[in-house]
């Protein structure tokens, strides 16, 4: 039978003290958070409760005692994540230069993608506290478009530009996130360099230096799929 609840709380077993107690129920409440974040970045943040519990090695009634709900288990989990992206967006909307704002907002998201796979969970599915996928990624959009129209209007993006680019730009973007961070990093500034020199309503005739070109070379285009094949044969 599954554990059933107990109304009463659990008093120290023999020969603990309060202090280890509090020292163990830290430990294994980062054990949940860590397992929590492999899971929901493999599988999603609608990934069962259970999956969790598994990876961190409790039941799935000690997982519901330290988080009562979803929301409260991913919040923790992803607080960090979820941080940066609401100040990136709050940076953004406060620049006074419209264009400037926009590039360093995609410039953080950019760098957050390819260094912190927590990240791409929080940033792409686009779920705060409330967990409200569709309300939130609405008003994701809404913010995006803003950004792009105030860049527009200000004369600094060109015409045909939509908000469609960016996650076009971010999905470019997070695929170099299975790179070692030395080549996915500089990768990731020089694409974003690159497109973003495109999207200008009037490029200067002589753009800046790029930043320096990653250690990347056409093998590296067939290595993931060779380590997939083989792991698919019999």
């Amino acid at each position: 039978m599954p554990d059933q609840p107990s109304h009463k709380p659990p008093g120290p077993a023999a020969g603990e003290a309060p202090e280890e107690l509090r020292a163990d129920a830290r430990r294994n409440r980062e054990r949940v958070l860590d397992a929590a974040r492999e899971v929901f970045a493999a599988r999603g943040v609608d990934a069962p409760m259970s999956a969790v519990a598994r990876r961190a090695g409790v039941g799935v009634a000690t997982l519901y005692r330290r988080f009562p709900t979803r929301s409260a288990l991913v919040t923790a989990a992803f607080e960090d994540q979820l941080a940066v992206c609401a100040s990136a967006f709050e940076e953004a909307m406060a620049d006074p230069n419209p264009g400037h704002g926009l590039y360093t907002l995609l410039e953080k998201v950019c760098t957050a993608l390819v260094t912190d796979h927590g990240f791409e969970t929080v940033f792409m599915a686009g779920f705060p506290e409330a967990l409200d996928y569709d309300r939130e990624r609405a008003c994701a959009e809404d913010r995006l478009a803003h950004l792009v129209q105030r860049a527009r209007d200000a004369g600094q993006l060109r015409e045909d530009f939509a908000p469609a680019d960016i996650p076009l730009l971010l999905l470019a973007v997070s695929g170099l996130a299975a790179q070692p961070p030395e080549t996915a990093l500089p990768a990731a500034r020089r694409l974003l360099t690159y497109l973003f020199q495109s999207f200008q309503a009037h490029p200067p005739s002589r753009p800046a230096p790029l930043p320096p070109a990653p250690p990347l070379d056409l093998s590296g285009l067939h290595g993931p799929v060779s380590v997939r094949a083989a792991t698919v044969r019999p």
